[in-house]
């Protein structure tokens, strides 16, 4: 249905269905996402089952099950390898989600996807259920509705489906239109996935970004181990906090030389502070030892902050900056299956106060971006829009996690436009592992935006000119500005 989520209201949504259709074939600018490179470093990648590709790495659906009684292990999720480590803090760290390798042969994968669409009722009405009904609609050719009996229907036509040449990772790229996707890659990671696509001679373009949050984050478990990674990786012995800057500014660099244009970096808070060289070397040496407090990683994770600015400023990346978000929430789950299983949960969140010292020093650039995304949506109007609105360097990434969703997006167009304007936005990024889902995703907030601007065109605010450019460029022109990648 071309016209699906658009107001009932007869002229809003005639004029959102044209101001649609003039984006809807626009490349797919993705410069934020988790999609694994391992995929497209092989030009044969296959994907593996249907509950490999759609079911296992998405903690969306499987939070959403166990929330109803359904275990990890009855969806097929390994328990970790890893010893239990509890955080420090409850920010923790965020690993890169698209280094695990979550398949699971040795487990009934038809018992599996059997098991989650005798239960797909709980998604209704969310965007979880809208993106794999239009994901298999679109991707896959599947009108059939999911539900236990259509279960093995589905399952055996996406099998098939996934056998075929043109379901291949590098084969979708260019059927989806997707014109750059970035991922998210640790400080520590060679890019040996990324080297190898650029030595197949394959022309899509997959460009990493940088992650410090595993070295930078010293409540983190396996912080210290990292920290070895990061000497080996870098060619420079960290033995202070000296060499350690010096560390990551070499791997940045050779993140810009494998094509990043973007760093990107997790916290609690947007708590950030200026510690003179002497405290940072004290603190970086309680952390070596094993001493550091929980005191300590607050403060250092918001120096690195700063020190992160200071590295933007000078080598262009431009730096992201995920907010509000208490990791690995539930300690039985991330005990027995690591982090990242579904157990994240939002926290109030402050940024007037708590970006002041990283926008004392950097806030007035014009040649440096800083996205900031957060999971308390009373910041929008109050803090976010007013400092998008003013500060040169700041733009406002697009709701993200538990608000990317139709509503979601709404509320995030009416709290911020009036304050910040459009132009202080940074587009659209999908944020996924789920490859398949994106255009699914890029779909959903085109049509939200063509709806809002139809509502905003029909009550006399803009004009058709403006709509027109507007759609345009919360569709594809500010995510490309904002990251940089018309190079």
């Amino acid at each position: 249905m071309r016209n699906r989520y658009f107001s009932q209201d007869p002229a809003q949504n005639r004029v959102a269905l044209a101001l649609y259709e003039s984006v809807v074939n626009l490349p797919l600018v993705c410069p934020h996402g988790h999609v694994d490179p391992r995929l497209f470093a092989e030009p044969d990648y296959q994907f593996g089952s249907p509950v490999d590709l759609l079911i296992i790495p998405d903690h969306y659906i499987f939070r959403m099950l166990y929330s109803q009684g359904v275990s990890l292990d009855e969806l097929g999720i390994p328990p970790s390898n890893d010893p239990p480590r509890s955080p420090r803090s409850s920010g923790g760290s965020v690993p890169d989600k698209s280094g695990r390798d979550f398949k699971a042969e040795s487990l009934d994968h038809r018992a599996i996807w059997q098991r989650v669409c005798d239960h797909w009722r709980l998604f209704r009405a969310t965007p979880t259920g809208i993106w794999l009904r239009d994901e298999l609609a679109d991707v896959f050719g599947i009108e059939l509705k999911l539900n236990s009996a259509n279960a093995m229907a589905i399952y055996d036509a996406i099998e098939d489906t996934l056998q075929r040449p043109e379901f291949r990772p590098r084969a979708l790229f260019e059927r989806f239109n997707i014109e750059v996707l970035a991922t998210t890659d640790a400080a520590a990671d060679t890019l040996a996935h990324h080297k190898a696509i650029r030595d197949s001679g394959w022309g899509g373009r997959i460009i990493p970004t940088f992650r410090p949050d595993a070295v930078v984050n010293i409540d983190a478990p396996g912080w210290r181990e990292n920290i070895d990674r990061l000497s080996d990786v870098s060619g420079v012995t960290v033995s202070d906090f000296s060499s350690y800057i010096h560390a990551l500014e070499q791997r940045r660099d050779f993140f810009k030389a494998m094509g990043a244009t973007a760093s990107d970096h997790a916290a609690l808070t947007a708590y950030t502070v200026f510690l003179a060289h002497s405290d940072a070397e004290a603190i970086f040496q309680r952390a070596l030892q094993g001493e550091a407090s929980e005191k300590d990683a607050a403060r250092f994770t918001g120096h690195m902050l700063v020190e992160m600015a200071r590295m933007s400023s000078e080598d262009g990346l431009v730096m992201q900056l995920h907010i509000g978000a208490w990791r690995n929430h539930n300690w039985e789950i991330y005990a027995q299956y690591g982090p990242d299983m579904g157990a994240d949960i939002p926290i109030r969140g402050e940024f007037t106060k708590n970006l002041k010292p990283l926008l004392d020093r950097f806030g007035n650039l014009r040649d440096m971006t800083l996205v900031l995304f957060n999971l308390d949506e009373t910041t929008y109007s109050r803090e976010l829009a007013p400092l998008a609105g003013h500060y040169p360097i700041v733009r406002l990434g697009p709701p993200w996690w538990f608000f990317d969703s139709w509503l979601g997006m709404t509320r995030f167009l009416d709290a911020v436009v009036e304050t910040a304007g459009i132009y202080n936005l940074a587009g659209f990024n999908d944020d996924t592992r789920a490859y398949p889902s994106i255009p699914a995703r890029h779909d959903v907030w085109r049509r939200v935006c063509a709806d809002w601007l139809a509502g905003q065109l029909l009550r006399g605010f803009i004009d058709e000119e403006d709509a027109y450019a507007m759609i345009r460029a919360l569709a594809y022109d500010l995510a490309k500005q904002t990251y940089r990648l018309d190079g």
